[in-house]
């Protein structure tokens, strides 16, 4: 296990990083477990690979990608079994590890639904089952299919095992036309101990748990096998049905019941957040005398309609969350502190540990987040630990409360060598020597060589090429370390001359000892067919700090081609210089006047500091901020990169190899297609983000500022300054009435 950086502490670029490491480990997880029924890797510990990913993707959503194991729900079917394509993808659930993140749950649901913290808002709460996710459908009240979820979209057609499950009815009397009922298929405590008695009696396989028994026994190709395992199933949602169930998610649990389905007797309804949280601790104090396995507790919001309404992101939905159990913590011995460089010369410090158990998984490895935490401060500066340090040769607490990557809790001062130093945290990178900075207000170091640091150089050549960038099939990580030592592939424009310049000959592709003539021409092949790119896809493989696919999608969206964003953001570099003195005037203006116990002249300040930038410069900035989702952040980061010397000489080599399309065009049918809109003032009957989504469906830009360029005001009360400006210029402006109208909502 290779720690990384801290999620509290990440920056976009080593988000990136960390995300492509989890998509690789998930994926091989879910192949073991839910294809295989061999996990290589405890519960726990993959519970943690999916929370530290679905919390980077919640701190960067635009980082998230294509191949996501956010996106991923299960495995594909293995094989030995039919195919089913499930009509209603079957969805995994976020998770929540602590009181506050189900606090934000709810109010998260209030802020999309536009509702009060008073306003009344109900959920089921139930224990989520630790089994295997199973549907069956029903047509005219006869059982007609049973599948595994698979990926979520395709699963393993298992009919015949499921007809031998005695809490799963052959047949339904008063059901929907169509039904399909999704739960949990599981094994009893007391069951899975008698089947790996009876097991070892017989010399058979003796299963590990209860979720790997049921699981097994579900995948039988044999169904008289699975007909002689002890399997139980709770139902607890649907897919299709040619009728609604019940208005809410109780109703329709009662409506399963009524027709023959066991659902769980321990699902309650409760009002808010309080009233959940306690009935988690209720369950938790109960767990070991419900006779199953459970890892936590669901909740779900209750009026379906509502549901309806929050809809889903990818692969889970808004209206649900599972509240899991927390993790275990163990004590043991830092041996070593070593230092890491990421893509984008971030310096993250990793504990190297002496090998101990925590939660079913061996650890080595923790993450020590920055040299802050090293010291015993926290970004704020207030001490943490007690304002402990941390030493080599300490003995150390850790934990793994949701994150695949260890932390450290705590320090035993008492144990602590007398020989031990403080960490001297280095201010050049291990990596090339250049400087290692630290920018004022940020909690990282980073090298400075950019390009020419070796670490950053392979991070980026593996970024561009990875699935959710340039998707260069055959080209992974181990051959782009490979490449890039025989120095064949050092700058991006390589990977698309290296057929020219190694296609043939002594010094080729084909001659390298796990290579050949034909898998050498498949990765020709695959590198030619990378070359026709969405604009989308190559601002995003380009690896700029905090260029996430979202913020991808937003600039391919505006500008529909590479040389006007490359013109927007060249004439918008003399104002992001700009940009950066006005900032630190302002730093200036606010420390003077709290020398000085007077209020600070911010306004002023930050005026003064644009007043000599050119008119064309600050449109073009203007321009580049005001499109929704690219502030000044990421508009800095536009900028740096497409100025360095280093950095542009080396994208307008690979723009030059690559054939670079537009976003597709959205139908002219829409009264907004093409047309950039700012919403500004409350909206009352939908929420900003409902807005929002719904523009961008029709076409439209959503831009984040009133300027020249803006078509359209939508302004509900308190409209403000914005509504003010677009006044001044001569924008029309509607109400939100007036917008619904528009769209014919």
């Amino acid at each position: 296990m290779t720690a990384e950086q801290d999620i509290e502490t990440l920056d976009a670029a080593a988000a990136e990083a960390e995300l492509a490491r989890l998509a690789g480990l998930l994926g091989a997880a879910n192949r073991a477990y839910h294809a295989e029924d061999a996990p290589e890797i405890s519960d726990a510990e993959y519970d943690a690979l999916k929370r530290r990913n679905a919390a980077i993707e919640a701190r960067f959503p635009a980082l998230k990608r294509p191949d996501s194991p956010s996106d991923q729900v299960g495995a594909a079917p293995a094989e030995g079994f039919g195919k089913v394509a499930h009509e209603v993808r079957m969805l995994s659930l976020g998770n929540a590890f602590a009181a506050e993140e189900v606090v934000e749950f709810d109010a998260r649901i209030r802020r999309y639904l536009g509702l009060g913290p008073e306003a009344p808002l109900a959920y089921t709460a139930e224990p989520k089952i630790d089994g295997l996710s199973l549907s069956v459908r029903y047509e005219g009240g006869q059982l007609v299919r049973g599948a595994t979820r698979g990926d979520g979209e395709i699963g393993e057609d298992v009919t015949g095992n499921v007809r031998t499950v005695a809490d799963i009815p052959d047949r339904l009397e008063g059901a929907p036309e169509v039904l399909e009922v999704r739960g949990e298929i599981y094994m009893s405590h007391a069951d899975f101990a008698a089947l790996n008695a009876r097991q070892a009696e017989a010399g058979g396989k003796v299963f590990a748990n209860p979720r790997n028994a049921a699981a097994g026994s579900l995948r039988q190709l044999d169904a008289e096998i699975t007909r002689s395992r002890p399997l139980r199933f709770f139902a607890y949602a649907w897919g299709t049905t040619s009728e609604p169930l019940a208005d809410t998610q109780s109703g329709a649990l009662a409506r399963l019941k009524a027709l023959g389905f066991r659902t769980n007797p321990e699902t309650t309804l409760a009002e808010g957040p309080a009233a959940l949280i306690a009935r988690y601790d209720d369950i938790a104090a109960r767990r070991a005398e419900l006779g199953y396995d459970i890892d936590g507790v669901v909740y779900k919001v209750d009026d379906l309609a509502l549901q309806a309404r929050l809809g889903f992101r990818s692969t889970t939905p808004r209206w649900a969350i599972a509240h899991k159990f927390p993790a275990e913590t163990a004590w043991t011995r830092l041996l070593g502190i070593d230092i890491n460089v990421g893509r984008t010369g971030a310096l993250s410090p990793i504990a190297r540990l002496e090998p101990v158990t925590v939660g079913g998984v061996v650890v080595s490895n923790a993450t020590l987040h920055n040299e802050d935490y090293i010291a015993g401060r926290a970004s704020d500066g207030m001490p943490i630990r007690g304002g402990a340090d941390l030493r080599i040769g300490d003995r150390v607490e850790v934990y793994r409360a949701g994150d695949v990557i260890p932390k450290l809790r705590d320090v035993d001062l008492s144990a602590r060598p007398p020989d031990a130093t403080p960490f001297a945290f280095p201010e050049a990178c291990p990596d090339c020597g250049s400087p290692a900075t630290r920018e004022p207000g940020e909690s990282v170091r980073r090298c400075t060589g950019g390009l020419i640091c070796p670490a950053q150089r392979v991070a980026r050549l593996k970024h561009l090429v990875s699935r959710g960038a340039l998707d260069v099939d055959g080209l992974g990580d181990k051959e782009v370390e490979r490449f890039h030592e025989l120095g064949w592939v050092r700058a991006p424009a390589d990977i698309f001359t290296l057929q020219a310049r190694h296609g043939s000959g002594l010094q080729t592709v084909a001659n390298l000892e796990g290579w050949g003539e034909t898998s050498a021409a498949n990765l020709f092949s695959a590198i030619e067919a990378a070359r026709s790119q969405p604009l989308a896809k190559v601002l995003f493989a380009l690896g700029i700090r905090h260029l996430g696919e979202v913020a991808g999608r937003d600039l391919a969206r505006h500008f529909q081609g590479w040389d006007a964003f490359a013109a927007a953001v060249d004439a918008a570099a003399p104002a992001a210089a700009r940009h950066r003195v006005a900032e630190e005037a302002v730093l200036a203006e606010r420390a003077q006047a709290a020398e000085e116990g007077r209020r600070a002249r911010i306004s002023e300040a930050r005026a003064a500091a644009w007043a000599e930038v050119p008119e064309a410069a600050r449109a073009a900035w203007d321009d580049l901020t005001g499109i929704d989702g690219i502030g000044a952040t990421l508009a800095l980061a536009l900028c740096d990169a497409m100025s360095s010397e280093q950095e542009r000489r080396a994208i307008d080599a690979l723009v030059a190899e690559l054939d670079i399309s537009a976003p597709e065009k959205v139908a002219e049918a829409s009264p907004v297609a093409g047309k950039t809109i700012v919403f500004t003032g409350t909206l009352e009957r939908m929420t900003r983000a409902e807005a929002k989504a719904r523009a961008e469906a029709l076409g439209a830009k959503v831009s984040g500022s009133v300027s020249a360029k803006t078509d359209l005001v939508v302004a509900g009360p308190g409209a403000g300054s914005k509504g003010a400006k677009a006044e001044a210029l001569g924008i029309e402006m509607i109400d939100e009435d007036g917008w619904l109208a528009l769209i014919g909502a």
